[in-house]
């Protein structure tokens, strides 16, 4: 294992493609899903995996969890999960009359919500201030939790029996969102006889380190976003916010976050400064969750990502 932090951008190059490699090695065909879930950790945030059950929502979540050694924590979301479930509870020990805290599994550094959809609303508010300022509140005494600290969260797409809709408060702490998808006919039949004998996950070795993962995330905040640059994300935004088919636009929170992505993306792709390319690439990721469109859109079959394709063509780009 290794055990120091990278300190140059070719070292943290080396450290991002060996880390693309493995999850590559278990979830066949998939390159974009796995840069949006570098992308959402290198930016120091949360990521929403929505689609149909089956296609490796839960793998990739294992895999990065594990070839970066961190410590992981898979809760599956339920309607009768309790928030205490998820943070942990005091515990009284009658003969000695005193009380101690029982940590829940959220004091990890990646938690998968498994269709956290499923949990009612109560229970989805616990990871609210989690997932914001990376502590938690209980009986009055706040904890920090540990540094990095991911929430990956599955949600299935097309089953709505028996769920309760991410309230946008929730939607819009998440980085952004990405689909894994079905694989391609060569990929699927390549993973049948992978998993003929053994299971790739299990051959996941730790490939870095959380503290290289934690320099890398310091790098990324130096990326150079020019202003002009920043001005077009700043013009997108504001144009869902005036779209005639948006009834909710974009969140400052939201602005921030694109930019904390860009970085992410560019550095990703081993460049030093944000172009307009990266706003384009992520602005469907990142924004598509936080853009509600208006009942007379949904009827008409609009929705959220044929507005931000027509915003990010009428939206003049910096040269």
């Amino acid at each position: 294992m290794i055990e120091a932090a990278v300190s140059t951008p070719t070292e943290s190059g080396a450290v991002l493609d060996r880390l693309r490699k493995t999850l590559a090695g278990v979830i066949r065909g998939k390159p974009e899903a796995i840069d949006l879930l570098l992308v959402g950790a290198l930016s120091g945030g949360h990521v929403l995996i929505e689609d149909v059950p089956g296609v490796g929502k839960t793998t990739l979540a294992k895999s990065f969890a594990r070839a970066l050694d961190l410590d992981f924590a898979r809760v599956q979301f339920t309607p009768d999960l309790l928030p205490s479930d998820i943070l942990g509870t005091h515990t009284l020990h009658p003969r000695e009359g005193t009380l101690s805290f029982q940590r829940g599994p959220i004091f990890v550094n990646v938690l998968l919500a498994d269709e956290i959809n499923r949990a009612s609303p109560r229970t989805q508010s616990a990871l609210l201030e989690a997932m914001s300022e990376e502590q938690v509140t209980i009986d009055g005494t706040t904890m920090k939790l540990p540094s990095p600290f991911l929430v990956l969260a599955t949600q299935n797409p097309v089953d709505f029996q028996g769920t309760y809709p991410l309230p946008e408060a929730q939607l819009d702490r998440f980085v952004l969102r990405l689909s894994v998808g079905y694989p391609a006919e060569a990929d699927e039949l390549e993973m049948l006889f992978d998993r003929k004998e053994r299971d790739p996950l299990a051959a996941v070795h730790p490939v870095a380190t959380r503290a290289e993962l934690i320099t890398i995330i310091g790098a990324v905040r130096h990326v150079r976003v020019e202003e002009r640059v920043a001005r077009y994300m700043r013009r997108i935004v504001q144009a869902t916010r005036d779209h005639a088919d948006v009834a909710l636009g974009v969140s400052p929170r939201g602005t921030l976050i694109l930019y904390r992505a860009c970085q992410a993306r560019a550095f990703l792709e081993g460049k030093s400064y944000v172009t307009p390319d990266d706003v384009q690439h992520l602005a469907s990721s990142v924004l598509g969750h936080r853009i509600m469109v208006t009942e007379r859109a949904r009827y008409g079959g609009r929705g959220a990502a044929s507005v931000l394709e027509e915003v990010i063509k009428a939206t003049s780009v910096p040269l």
